[in-house]
């Protein structure tokens, strides 16, 4: 099934032309399943595909224009609902799209806080290497973060992002 979701994920965010950086995007959706397997140790065994798999569609309905449906119908239910917990809402800045609500469903649906902190860790590792802006807006944004994501039993992958967001 990691295959296939795999090249799902990438056939999909190229028909959008959706780019990382100068990057084709499946180089962001490859970063972010780089980091989950570092930290799949925090995940059980039996978990583990449909998390490996959600990393390379977690931004896909936001992204790429595809529905809970679509994923569900190329992966399956658990994939679709960690998708799905992991889309942003509707709004205008970054505060509003991820607001309240975004930050509980995410905390209500099992391994979706691991693989948003996946993503998280490449964004940050990504935007340190490039010099982007970015960032610093992690940085700032952090203790928020953290304050409506904390897992306890992620406290490993939360102490890698504070490192990696430590001045050098």
């Amino acid at each position: 099934m990691l295959e296939k979701t795999t090249t799902y994920a990438i056939k999909t965010h190229q028909a959008v032309n959706h780019k990382y950086g100068d990057q084709g995007y499946e180089f962001h959706l490859q970063m972010v399943h780089e980091v989950a397997e570092k930290f799949i140790y925090l995940v059980a065994e039996e978990e583990r595909e449909n998390v490996l798999c959600a990393c390379w569609v977690h931004d896909i309905i936001e992204d790429a224009r595809e529905t809970y449906n679509d994923v569900k119908k190329n992966t399956n239910e658990t994939v679709a609902e960690l998708a799905f917990a992991l889309t942003n809402e509707k709004g205008k800045s970054r505060t509003e799209r991820a607001n309240d609500k975004y930050y509980r469903e995410m905390q209500e649906t099992p391994n979706a806080v691991f693989i948003k902190y996946c993503d998280r860790i490449a964004n940050i590792m990504y935007s340190k290497k490039q010099g982007s802006g970015m960032f610093e807006k992690y940085k700032k944004e952090n203790d928020n973060f953290i304050r409506k994501t904390f897992r306890p039993e992620l406290l490993d992958m939360v102490n890698y992002i504070e490192t990696l967001l430590e001045n050098e």
